[in-house]
C-alpha cells in the first residue's frame, strides 16, 4: 500500500498554549484548527499563512474536548470544571454555558444535523443536549465508572460511549436504551468513534491496543498492538481506509485498515501525544501533546491513487446497506478476540520540527477583543452568558419560556438553524477561508459521485452475475426438455415394439 501514497510530511507547528494540549478538531470549512489545553483556554489557528490566532478563555479548569458543528459556526468545548460551552465564532458576546454534569466533562460531540450535542462525564453519565434551545434533553446512565468519550454515529441514530469501567456501550437515541456492550479486559477505554459509514467503531485504551468492531456482525475484526504506551486519541480518515492514533509513547501511528497493518510511525513530539484528528477531507491531520506544541501534518494521499484505493475498497467490501437498529444483537458482553500482532512497523519519520509557513502566529485574546468591540453591537446583542442548568431546562423543555434565560437566550421562537446562525452580520475574522464554500461543496459532490460510481459498478457486477445465472438456468431447462423429449420417444418406440410382438404372437 505504501506505493500508492506519498509519505506524510510536517507542514507547520503552532506554539501558543502554555500547558499540555489535550484536544483538537478541524473546522468543516477547511481553514481553521481548534485546540484545547490544560491552560484552561482553547485556541483557533489559521491554516492560511501569516494569519492571527485567537485565544478563548472562559473555562475554570482543563479543556478536555472540542468539536465543531457541521456548519462550522459553533464550537463546543468540555472541561474539568463540569461545564460545556458553546462558542459562536462571531461578535455575539460570551458563550452559552450548559450545566448538568456533576463531574468533570470529558468529551463533546455534535450530531450530524448539528441539533444535538452529546457529552461524557466523570459522573458516569452521557447527557444529550438540544443545541438550538441550549437545554438538557436526556441522559444515559448505565456506565459504572467515569465515561471518557461519547460520539454520535454519522446518521445520529446511535451513540457510542466508553470509560473506566472497561467497556464500550452502544445506545439507541430513539429509545434511550443501551443495545449492546463490548467489554475490554485490558483496562480503561480512553476513546471511541464511528467510521464515516457508521458500520464500524474503533476504541483505544490504556492497554496500548486499538480495536475495531463491525456493527453488522458485532465482531472484533481488527486488533492492533503497535504502541508501547497507552493510547489517548484516534481518528478515522474520511475514506475509512486509514486510522490514526496518539499515544503516551510519544508517537503518532497510521494504520492501513485495508491491509490490516501499521503503515507509518511519526516522531515529532517531545512528550506524550494526547490529541490527534484528521481534517474533514483527510488532506491534513493535527496532533498535540505534553510538549505544548500543535503539529500540522499533510497527509499526501495522491488524488488519482486515492480513487484507485476507493475502487479497491469497494471490490473488497461486501456492498451491504448500513446497519439498522434491528441488526444489532441484544446487549451481552463480548470477549475481545486475540488477533495476531502486526508485524510491519511501517516507515519511521523523524521530522525537523520547524515552522515552514511563517513565524509563530500573533495571538489575539478573543475575550479582550470582544470586550473592546462590544460598544459597537451592544444595542443589537445581549452579551450576558446563556446559562442553562439541567433542572431548569428539563422543566422548561417544550414551553415558550424554556427557550430563554432572562434576556440572553434565543428569542421570538426562531427556528433551529436561525438560532445557530444568528448575529453573523459582523463575523469575527478568526481565519480567512483558504478554500471557498463553493470549492468545498464541489469536492463533497465529487466524493458523493465517487460513491455512486462504486455503487453502479457493484450493481453492474451483480447484474452480470444474475444474467449468467439466468443463462445457466435456461440451458439447464432446455437440457431437461430435451431429455424429456428423448425419454418420451423411447417410451413410444418401446410401446410400439410391444404391440407388434403381441400381434405376431396372436
Amino acid at each position: 500500500m505504501g506505493s500508492v501514497m506519498d509519505d506524510p510530511t510536517l507542514e507547520r507547528h503552532f506554539r501558543g498554549h502554555k500547558d499540555v494540549v489535550t484536544c483538537a478538531d478541524f473546522n468543516p470549512n477547511q481553514s481553521q484548527l481548534a485546540t484545547g489545553s490544560v491552560d484552561r483556554t482553547l485556541m483557533i489557528w489559521n491554516l492560511a499563512p501569516k494569519s492571527k490566532a485567537f485565544r478563548f478563555a472562559g473555562h475554570q479548569d482543563t479543556v478536555t474536548g472540542l468539536h465543531f458543528s457541521p456548519s462550522g459556526r459553533l464550537l463546543a468545548s468540555s472541561s474539568k470544571d463540569k461545564m460545556v460551552r458553546l462558542w459562536t465564532l462571531s461578535l455575539k458576546g460570551e458563550p452559552s454555558v450548559l450545566k448538568g454534569h456533576t463531574g468533570a466533562v470529558r468529551s463533546v460531540s455534535f450530531s450530524h444535523d448539528g441539533h444535538s450535542l452529546a457529552t461524557a462525564s466523570d459522573d458516569k453519565s452521557v447527557i444529550v443536549w438540544s443545541v438550538p434551545r441550549r437545554c438538557y434533553i436526556y441522559s444515559l446512565s448505565q456506565h459504572t465508572d467515569s465515561v471518557r468519550c461519547a460520539r454520535f454515529s454519522p446518521d445520529g441514530r446511535l451513540i457510542a460511549s466508553c470509560g473506566d469501567d472497561c467497556s464500550v456501550r452502544l445506545w439507541d437515541t430513539s429509545t434511550k436504551s443501551c443495545i449492546n456492550t463490548f467489554t475490554n479486559c485490558g483496562g480503561s477505554v480512553t476513546f471511541v468513534d464511528f467510521n464515516g459509514s457508521g458500520t464500524c467503531i474503533a476504541s483505544s485504551g490504556d492497554d496500548s491496543c486499538l480495536k475495531i468492531w463491525d456493527l453488522r456482525t458485532n465482531k472484533l475484526i481488527q486488533h492492533y498492538q503497535v504502541h508501547s504506551g497507552g493510547i489517548n486519541s484516534l481518528s478515522f480518515h474520511p475514506s475509512n481506509n486509514y486510522l490514526i492514533s496518539a499515544s503516551n509513547d510519544r508517537t503518532v501511528k497510521i494504520m492501513d485498515l485495508l491491509e490490516g497493518r501499521l503503515l507509518y510511525t511519526l516522531h515529532g513530539h517531545k512528550g506524550a501525544v494526547i490529541a490527534v484528528a484528521f481534517s474533514r477531507l483527510g488532506d491534513y491531520f493535527a496532533s498535540g501533546g505534553t510538549d505544548r506544541q500543535v503539529l500540522l501534518w499533510r497527509t499526501n494521499f495522491d488524488r488519482k491513487r486515492y480513487q484507485d484505493i476507493l475502487l479497491q475498497h469497494s471490490r473488497r467490501s461486501t456492498p451491504d446497506p448500513l446497519p439498522h437498529l434491528s441488526d444489532i444483537h441484544p446487549k451481552v458482553p463480548h470477549a475481545f478476540a486475540r488477533l495476531p500482532r502486526s508485524q510491519s512497523m511501517g516507515i519511521q519519520i523523524n521530522p525537523v520540527v520547524t515552522n515552514t509557513m511563517s513565524s509563530n502566529p500573533q495571538v489575539v485574546e478573543a475575550s479582550r477583543y470582544l470586550h473592546d468591540n462590544k460598544a459597537d453591537f451592544v444595542a443589537r446583542h445581549d452579551t450576558r452568558s446563556e446559562v442553562w442548568t439541567r433542572g431548569e431546562s428539563a422543566s422548561r423543555t417544550g414551553s415558550t419560556s424554556g427557550n430563554q434565560t432572562g434576556s440572553g437566550g434565543p428569542r421570538n421562537g426562531k427556528g433551529k438553524a436561525e438560532e445557530e446562525d444568528t448575529a453573523q452580520t459582523r463575523p469575527l475574522n478568526v481565519l480567512p477561508a483558504r478554500q471557498s464554500n463553493l470549492d468545498f461543496t464541489l469536492q463533497h459532490i465529487v466524493r458523493q459521485l465517487d460513491v455512486l460510481t462504486q455503487t453502479v459498478s457493484v450493481l453492474e457486477e451483480r447484474l452480470a452475475l444474475t444474467e449468467d445465472k439466468m443463462k445457466e438456468c435456461l440451458q439447464h431447462q432446455s437440457q431437461i426438455l430435451k431429455d424429456l423429449k428423448t425419454s418420451g420417444q423411447r417410451s413410444r418406440t418401446a410401446s410400439e415394439e410391444t404391440d407388434e410382438s403381441l400381434f405376431h404372437f396372436t
